[in-house]
């Protein structure tokens, strides 16, 4: 009994035949000659008919001859009954027992080249969907969840929020994420890469590190490499939770890349719909293309020979990847362009079109102007939010703080003996109160910066966050000026309450986070890529007047475009148009045009391009 069902199973078995050789062989001993035909039954035919007698109680109601004779075939019926009952009973207790353990997901998962999540948060509804957009060209795709949380519950929810998921099979187990024994559930040494989700505790680095060191411990000794992707709240626990990933681990500063976000966001009017449009798998993304035909061709060639991609830097066959560089550059064998594409498989080179020179301007910069920043509440993101408004505003400009927080006043003491470029002033006033808000004067502001207190309950910040909000867009209608604010929101499913009605209205949230996460999960040599992109030294994205490269109201194909920004030391990546700006989702973005296609700038338009500043 304590060896379980399969024990069980053997021992009926063993009875049965029992039974059945038993009674079979005194039917042939007992009964000589029968008295149907007048031969004598032979013992396999006495076993025959045992058999029968133990599986069909009814056959004995056929028996004729001796007492003896119907005595023995109604015993086996007995015995027969006794086994069979107890047989499906120990089965259905053994199958109930079954589903009961598959019900708890503490089954191994049996796959190859999947995704693992470990942890649980709304991050889940952000990657999944991601992940499943990524493998739609891909054949029995999986990921697979580890949470310590029931199995049946995260994937009803799971079903609910996200709904069919198409080719990609979504397995859920139950288990801790910082157990080794548990992450062996999920086939960690076969997985293609681990995403390790924030936890929603305070200590949430401390998490990060365990489960760290727990994945390294289930792949001891496994071959091959497995991407593990995860993202750290506190700068200062980065070295350590590196140390605890390994080379493998591919760890975001979460609070450096929503302070970068939030300032480039903030200066750049449209520069959220670009990054949203190739941080998510809809629409085009970043990918790495090597093109042998393109062999010892340079950058700026590059640049023109892709109709349906756009060429944004290569990654050198030693690894390092350079973003915009000199269109000199000679490609050599093993490097890669960085390309913005519809997929990895339209990436495909071919004669370039021919470009309007009659209409290409070369018309430079004009020289920075001072700005004017307001930034509303104060948290750990906001001295980095400080020192990168230091690097892109020129100097002379002004940053005013308006905050109710311990911190705001030491911090902004200390930062205003680092800054360059920036005149800091602070305020410590409650910036959701109304009366505070209008004695500001927000519109003689160039940028409005809305951060989300961290000294309070998540849901109480972004309750305040939003207020805020609804404070300076009732402000904004009111005068009848445009404001831009960019802010942020600790829980994401309050993002979609907050969602602004422009792209100057952008909300900075975990979900960026989570789509930059899954992008790396893909290929991790991404992490690289956006570390450089959203870092000031070098070159990032920006919006620029569109008759610095081109005449206005002349009609000219895209690659004439991207010629007057190879003449500016630039990478174009597309356009946009000012008539539009106000259409929801792309708000007249348009990322990676066909280098073909007809099209007109007017005034107002401006071109997208990487470039130094």
């Amino acid at each position: 009994m304590s060896r379980g069902t399969p024990a069980l199973v053997g021992w009926l078995a063993f009875a049965s035949l029992a039974i059945v050789l038993v009674g079979g062989t005194l039917v042939w001993l007992l009964d000589p000659v029968p008295a149907d035909d007048g031969q004598k039954r032979s013992l396999p035919s006495s076993v025959w008919q045992s058999v029968l007698h133990a599986l069909d109680p009814g056959t004995v109601a056929g028996d004729s001859g001796h007492w003896w004779f119907v005595t023995i075939g109604f015993a086996i019926t007995i015995g027969g009954i006794l086994v069979v009952t107890a047989f499906i009973g120990v089965l259905t207790t053994g199958l109930d027992a079954k589903l009961a353990e598959l019900r708890k997901g503490r089954s191994a998962v049996l796959e190859r080249g999947h995704t693992v999540l470990l942890g649980w948060s709304d991050q889940v509804f952000t990657i999944i969907p991601e992940l499943v957009e990524a493998n739609s060209n891909q054949r029995r795709a999986c990921v697979a969840v580890l949470a310590d949380r029931d199995k049946v519950e995260m994937e009803d929810e799971i079903r609910a929020k996200i709904g069919r998921t198409r080719g990609t099979r979504v397995v859920c187990r139950t288990g801790d994420p910082v157990d080794p024994d548990d992450i062996a559930i999920v086939s960690p040494e076969t997985a293609r890469s681990v995403v390790i989700l924030p936890a929603t505790d305070a200590d949430r680095d401390a998490q990060l590190v365990k489960t760290l060191l727990a994945v390294a411990k289930a792949r001891e000794g496994q071959p091959g490499r497995c991407h593990i992707v995860g993202s750290v709240a506190d700068p200062k626990n980065l070295p350590a939770a590196r140390l605890a990933g390994g080379p493998d681990a591919h760890l975001i500063d979460a609070t450096d890349v929503a302070a970068r976000l939030i300032v480039q966001t903030c200066l750049q009017s449209g520069l959220s719909v670009v990054y949203t449009d190739l941080l998510d798998f809809g629409g085009d993304e970043i990918y790495f293309h090597e093109e042998r035909t393109l062999v010892g061709a340079t950058y700026g060639q590059a640049l023109h020979a892709f109709r349906s991609s756009s060429i944004i830097g290569v990654r050198l066959a030693s690894g390092k990847v350079a973003l915009n560089p000199h269109s000199d550059l000679r490609l050599k064998p093993g490097d890669q362009l960085i390309a913005i594409s519809e997929d990895d498989d339209t990436i495909v080179a071919g004669p370039p079109a021919l470009v309007a020179q009659q209409a290409v301007v070369a018309r430079p910069d004009p020289p920075p102007a001072r700005k004017r920043a307001l930034v509303l509440g104060w948290n750990l993101r906001a001295t980095g939010v400080i020192q990168q408004l230091d690097e892109y505003l020129p100097h002379g400009s002004e940053v005013c703080v308006v905050a109710r927080h311990a911190n705001a006043s030491p911090d902004l003491t200390r930062l205003a003996v680092d800054v360059r470029n920036l005149v800091l002033s602070f305020k410590e006033e409650d910036s959701a109160d109304r009366t505070v808000l209008e004695s500001l004067a927000v519109h003689h502001f160039d940028h409005l910066i809305l951060l989300c207190g961290d000294d309070v309950d998540r849901q109480v910040a972004d309750s305040r966050t939003l207020v805020t909000l609804l404070h300076l867009r009732d402000m904004q209608q009111r005068s009848g000026r445009r404001l831009s604010v960019v802010s942020e929101m600790a829980d994401d499913r309050n993002r979609i309450l907050a969602q602004g009605t422009q792209s100057d209205d952008f909300i900075v949230s975990e979900k960026l986070l989570s789509l930059m996460t899954t992008q790396i999960s893909e290929n991790p040599h991404l992490s690289t890529v956006f570390a450089n992109l959203f870092d000031a030294a070098g070159s990032e994205i920006y919006l620029k007047d569109a008759e610095r490269y081109v005449r206005l109201g002349q009609t000219v194909n895209y690659q004439t475009v991207v010629e007057a920004a190879r003449l500016r030391g630039e990478s174009a990546i597309g356009y946009r148009v000012a008539a539009k700006t106000s259409e929801a989702p792309s708000y007249g973005i348009v990322l990676n045009p066909d280098k073909t296609a007809p099209m007109t700038l007017h005034a107002g338009d401006r071109v997208i391009v990487l470039a130094e500043q």
